[in-house]
């Protein structure tokens, strides 16, 4: 929680050798005239108001290892002398850095982490980024890259983490040693095209490549990734049907196939995913019912409380949970603070989906969110839904839905959004719990036969037999009417009741009795 100028003395003291000054509120005297007496092994001033090219004077830590200088305001190209300088971990993302990278940057035998992600760097990448054989973490994201991704990356045998996301690469993926250790691979949202590219090292883990133009069908090739926690190939161009073999990699945690032109229905063998805690199958054209094996989700009843077995590759753990909560923020009704690893939900909305809702749905109660939005779904909410004690957001809009909303979903303590609307919903919207704070009509829209103080629409109050009895109908209809809202139980025993004395008290059973009072009179 220090505050204040960063003091230039601090640079004076000669036996100085490390400096880590970041994520303070401190800032550094942009106009103050720095000549170190001191030789910097590491150097962090993270967040602390540099403005303006990268400091020259850093040129002069000849043994300087580790610098960040990140989340601040630099401007200018990546300088020559830095690029020469031997040093083990660069971060510099979060400025306003521009240019190409130099080539020169990758002759280095040393340089094992490079974190220039969230800059303006543009140009192609250089062709002999495969030489810098020491990187084991490469972050690039959100920049302005251009071209194709240099083959002589897969030279870089020690890597571990390749993130080239947000650019604007193009062309196919080059050939991984299936081999080599490369865990985290984030090529999402580029230009990149061909088929699904298999060409990873088999040990990897998370492997992000939406928001390009990868085409044709999953290859069953998929399975050689053994150890693949993370599947995310949302917003590209893929199509046949779910593949059936997909069920065998029962190491997934995460599947997106959102955004695609997949069809063909939701087969019963998903279920063996038995460690899945994120399905998004939504924006395609699946048809067929949503089968009820989908409560076996193990994933999904009881999701963990700590972080993925991927954390450990990595002692860049700040920048790699950062990656992780950018995916979540695009995802309505989550949390943006907390690991993915604790979160689970279901999206099967925007799809040709029919049939009733399954019951068994009632099991996943560590579902966050549920969508099922934009289907044919039919027939009534399953009460079982009011068990999903977790769910912060549910949304079963547009739909055929009928009859009442459940009374259960007042149990729903920890829900935040809601939709219901354009159904065929009825009755009383239910009362009590978060229910009460689900005051949106539009949650609401479009059922006709809804009431509640959340749409400010008065429900009718029941009314007495004699006002709901029509004059010239018998009672008949109104006992019927009556023994409905008793309900089951006491109208069977009603039944049973009403027949054993209508057997009793027939005209026959009333002739006999008065013949016998009549001779026993005489006698």
């Amino acid at each position: 929680m220090l505050t204040g100028e960063i003091p230039s003395w601090l640079f004076q003291m000669k036996a100085l050798k490390n400096l880590f000054l970041g994520k303070n509120a401190l800032k550094w005297n942009n106009n103050a005239k720095i000549v170190p007496q001191c030789m910097l092994s590491g150097l962090s001033l993270q967040s602390c108001g540099l403005v303006g090219p990268i400091p020259e004077w850093i040129s002069s830590q000849r043994s300087i290892d580790y610098l960040d200088l990140s989340d601040n305001k630099l401007v200018g190209t990546f300088p020559q002398w830095l690029a020469e300088m031997e040093l083990g971990t660069i971060i510099l993302s979060d400025n306003n850095l521009t240019g190409s990278l130099l080539p020169s940057l990758f002759h280095s035998r040393s340089l094992s982490l490079l974190d220039l992600s969230r800059n303006r760097f543009s140009g192609e990448l250089p062709e002999n980024m495969g030489n810098a054989t020491a990187i084991m973490i490469l972050i690039l994201a959100e920049n302005s890259f251009s071209g194709k991704i240099p083959s002589s990356i897969t030279n870089i045998y020690r890597l571990l983490l390749l993130d080239l996301s947000k650019n604007r690469l193009s062309g196919t993926i080059p050939f991984f040693d299936p081999t080599s250790f490369v865990a985290y691979v984030d090529l999402s949202f580029n230009d990149l095209s061909g088929d699904v590219p298999l060409t990873f090292s088999q040990e990897t883990r998370i492997l992000a490549l939406g928001g390009n133009n990868f085409s044709g069908s999953l290859n069953r090739n998929l399975t050689n990734f053994y150890m693949l926690e993370h599947l995310d190939l949302h917003d590209n161009r893929l199509t046949g049907e779910f593949p059936d073999f997909i069920s065998e990699m029962s190491t997934l945690r995460s599947l997106n196939l959102r955004n695609n032109f997949l069809q063909g229905s939701v087969p019963c063998s998903i279920s063996n995913l038995s460690n899945l805690q994120i399905l998004d199958l939504s924006h395609n054209s699946f048809t067929g019912s949503i089968p009820s094996e989908v409560g076996n989700l193990v994933g999904m009843i009881e999701t963990p409380s700590t972080f993925s077995s991927i954390s450990f590759v990595f002692t860049f753990s700040i920048e790699y949970t950062d990656l992780i909560v950018n995916w979540k923020r695009s995802v309505q009704g989550l949390s943006s603070s907390a690991s993915i690893d604790i979160y689970s939900w279901l999206d099967l909305s925007k799809n040709h989906l029919s049939g009733e809702i399954p019951s068994s749905i009632g099991k996943l109660r560590g579902l966050k969110m549920l969508n099922i939005s934009y289907n044919g779904l039919k027939g009534k909410i399953p009460a079982t839904v009011g068990n999903l004690e977790n769910l912060e957001s549910l949304d079963l809009s547009h739909n055929s839905l009928s009859d009442p909303i459940p009374h259960s979903f007042t149990k729903l303590q920890q829900l935040t959004t809601l939709d219901v609307s354009n159904n065929h919903l009825k009755g009383k919207i239910p009362v009590g719990g978060q229910m009460d704070t689900m005051d949106d009509p539009t949650y609401y829209a479009n059922n006709s036969g809804l009431c509640g103080f959340q749409i400010q629409l008065h429900c009718p109050e029941n009314k007495s037999p004699q006002a709901m009895e029509p004059e010239n109908e018998s009672k008949e209809p109104w006992f019927a009417w009556e023994a409905m809202w008793i309900g089951f139980p006491f109208g069977f025993l009603v039944s049973i009741l009403v027949i054993l004395l209508t057997g009793l008290f027939t005209p026959k059973k009333l002739t006999q009795q008065r013949s016998l009072l009549r001779k026993h009179a005489r006698n």
